[in-house]
């Protein structure tokens, strides 16, 4: 039989030649980096289970975003401790709560620095969960007033986009609505529409001090087994005036984005979540893996599924391979 006509391996001998073929293509500027703000000055508190990430002051944070714009990181995203907390998550909305005071420094010292917020409330309950407790269970419709005067604090501050995170019925449109209201009918929703009860969470609540004190966030979060209903959570967010879509966590659920890419037209966004970043650390950290390579093997994964944006703890270091 004579020898197939076809040789793909062709196409990548060399790396110039599998540079010039490439499919998926980084870049820093598609990156975002999670970032955590604390009360205090000159604090740079390293979480364990995060090595590289920190839990930072205001003014390590303002450092910290000009090292990420310097390199190209695409924005951040500002999720806050803080000082206190209680039943009502009021330093979520408190328009000198610990984010609403970043926002301000950062706008004031990297004016050019895109900004997102997270939109949640579970930083602030004394309770850990996403919202007004009553009976053991969250209360959906009254969380919705906590998440829209969240929102419109924020953009008061400065942010440029606001990302709710929450999972409640209806806080697109509830935001949507106050932002409207108050002439910010600019500001960007990015919305958390398909979030899984996901088990890659932990060191993100160590970080972030969120961890519910009692039961779980299983009856608002979505169940890990269910596709479609991440494709009608996207589309009712859509529908409700999300100007972008998130799918969290991201490499298990890379068929979600596959899927949501397929048949929304809607900028996709991507998290790669705490517990992906660091698993790969601590197998790298054994030797068992690769640092580097498997960090951009990750990232274009996610990429290649579909998503325009990705939340990653890696955007820094990504980004300075890139170059």
């Amino acid at each position: 039989m004579p020898f197939p006509a076809q040789r793909p391996r062709r196409l990548r001998r060399t790396e110039s030649i599998r540079r010039l073929v490439r499919e998926t293509r980084l870049h820093p500027s598609r990156f975002i980096l999670p970032l955590f703000v604390c009360p205090g000055e000159g604090v740079r508190r390293e979480i364990s289970a995060m090595p590289g990430n920190y839990q930072l002051s205001i003014d390590e944070l303002v450092k910290e975003c000009a090292g990420a714009h310097a390199l190209g990181v695409g924005g951040v995203i500002l999720f806050g401790l803080p000082e206190s907390k209680d039943e009502q998550a009021s330093g979520a909305y408190d328009d000198n709560g610990i984010v609403q005071r970043a926002i301000r420094a950062l706008r004031r010292e990297i004016p050019q620095l895109l900004i997102v917020t997270d939109v949640c409330n579970c930083e602030y309950t004394s309770h850990g969960h996403c919202g007004l407790v009553k009976d053991n269970d969250v209360d959906n419709d009254a969380t919705l007033q906590w998440l829209a005067k969240s929102a419109l604090s924020h953009a008061k501050a400065g942010a440029d986009i606001v990302a709710p995170s929450d999972m409640m019925d209806g806080r697109v449109a509830a935001i949507r609505q106050t932002l409207d209201a108050n002439h910010f009918e600019h500001i960007p929703i990015l919305s958390y529409a398909a979030k899984y009860a996901s088990s890659f969470y932990g060191p993100f609540r160590e970080a972030a001090e969120s961890a519910p004190q009692f039961g779980d966030r299983r009856g608002y979060q979505m169940d890990p087994a269910n596709a479609r209903e991440a494709m009608r959570e996207i589309e009712l967010d859509l529908a409700e005036g999300a100007d972008m879509i998130m799918v969290k966590p991201a490499m298990p659920y890379l068929d979600i984005i596959c899927e949501a890419r397929r048949r929304f037209d809607a900028p996709i966004a991507a998290y790669q979540v705490s517990g992906e970043f660091s698993m790969i650390m601590a197998a790298a950290r054994n030797g068992w893996i690769e640092q580097d390579r498997a960090m951009m093997e990750s990232l274009t994964s996610i990429a290649r599924a579909g998503a325009d944006v990705i939340l990653t703890y890696f955007a820094k270091a990504a980004a300075r391979l890139l170059g």
